[in-house]
């Protein structure tokens, strides 16, 4: 790890920037942030002995990948409600290519929740780790007959007091909300979101292809794990899943895991919304990154096995898949580019909550999140916020 805020420059890179790609290229990071970018053999005019040198020759510089939907990892949760829960959380994300992530709760009771958003906004960011951007509020506002892994007994209607009293204890952290817009016909409570500046989300909602338009006409723009938790495609009625390919005002999140959406279908859910709408997550709970076993979420028992999380019921439990792994399997698709892969994974997920103009890109003044990666995604580099994370 770089020490410090030692300035950097990566030469010989093939640089993805928003517009083009540079095929040889350099980045020059100073104070955690892109200060210029290169061409060729083009250097920057501080480059002196204390510039430390990353020679990126055969590969790729691209923009850390931003995880929307992340319950935990290397054994902490978002829901233990501690500072070592997030720092390990965020100490992980590097190696996989996360640079920053949304931290995730689940269904509980309003005290817990209100715990881990305390504590999410106390949260002090580390330099050298992946940055929480914010929180997602997943539940508990949720339709029971689609609760997945969410808890039943702590499902709630919209309470737009309960939501801002949360909001006020995060610190004005909460980005985005997975709700069931069924349970908002007026979209009373989705509007007042959406003009605070959350980013809406339905997901674990049993709304059809009708119900998801109207949600989407009271402000709701993406959602939840796409497949996952929701209705599926039916002739009489192409429900929310087909909602995401007919809706243009739509991105979907996805689990590209293999598990929770066949390869054959992420192919389908390509084909219709190519990469402009998708948004790559982990959907992560706390075994990620640790052996098969035991673990829990949301109070839980969870058992771990060959990459799959369960309840005791088989229903799934979240995740246990690496950003980057998720990549790679998009990567094995019918006409996906690395190209298109930032585009899941950084641009998207920047856009849709609102911080485009500070990351999902490698772009003059923005922060310094940026990845090394060959032409398989394999990560030879992660740098968050102009520190090296990983190597």
């Amino acid at each position: 790890m770089v020490e410090g805020n030692r300035s950097i420059f990566i030469k010989n890179a093939r640089l993805y920037l928003e517009d083009k790609v540079i095929p040889n290229g350099g980045i020059y990071i100073e104070n955690n942030r892109i200060q210029s970018i290169h061409e060729g053999k083009d250097l920057p005019h501080k480059l002196d002995q204390h510039v430390h040198i990353i020679d990126a020759t055969d590969l790729n510089a691209i923009p850390g990948f931003i995880d929307g939907h992340i319950h935990g990892a290397n054994g902490a949760d978002t829901m233990d409600a501690t500072e070592e829960a997030l720092d390990k959380i965020a100490s992980l994300l590097p190696m996989e290519g996360t640079t920053s992530f949304l931290a995730t709760t689940i269904t509980q009771s309003p005290e817990h929740i209100s715990k881990a958003l305390e504590n999410a906004a106390r949260y002090p960011n580390k330099p050298g780790q992946a940055e929480m951007i914010g929180v997602h509020l997943e539940g508990p506002f949720v339709e029971k007959t689609k609760a997945g892994a969410q808890p039943r007994e702590y499902i709630i209607k919209p309470d737009l007091e309960q939501f801002k009293k949360w909001q006020q204890q995060s610190g004005g952290k909460i980005k985005t909300i997975t709700m069931a817009p069924e349970h908002d016909e007026e979209g009373l409570f989705i509007k007042h979101l959406v003009q605070s500046g959350v980013n809406v989300s339905a997901g674990h909602t049993d709304a059809g292809f009708a119900g998801i338009k109207k949600a989407t006409v009271h402000g709701v723009s993406q959602l939840t794990h796409l497949c996952n938790a929701m209705n599926g495609i039916h002739h009489r009625d192409i429900g929310a899943v087909g909602a995401a390919f007919q809706l243009n005002e739509l991105r979907a999140e996805l689990i590209a895991d293999g598990i929770h959406v066949a390869p054959e279908m992420l192919q389908l859910i390509y084909n219709n919304m190519g990469s402009e709408r998708i948004i790559l997550i982990t959907d992560a709970m706390r075994a990620k990154g640790l052996p098969d076993g035991d673990y829990e979420l949301g109070g839980q028992p969870v058992k771990v096995e060959n990459g799959k999380a369960v309840l005791e019921d088989g229903t799934l439990a979240g995740s246990i898949l690496k950003m980057h792994d998720g990549a790679k399997q998009m990567l094995k698709l019918t006409d996906v580019s690395i190209r298109n892969i930032v585009e899941m994974a950084s641009v998207n997920p920047a856009k849709q909550i609102g911080i485009y103009d500070q990351k999902g890109s490698i772009s003059l003044g923005k922060d310094a999140d940026i990845l090394l990666v060959d032409d398989e995604l394999n990560i030879k580099f992660t740098i968050c916020r102009g520190e090296i994370s990983f190597e």
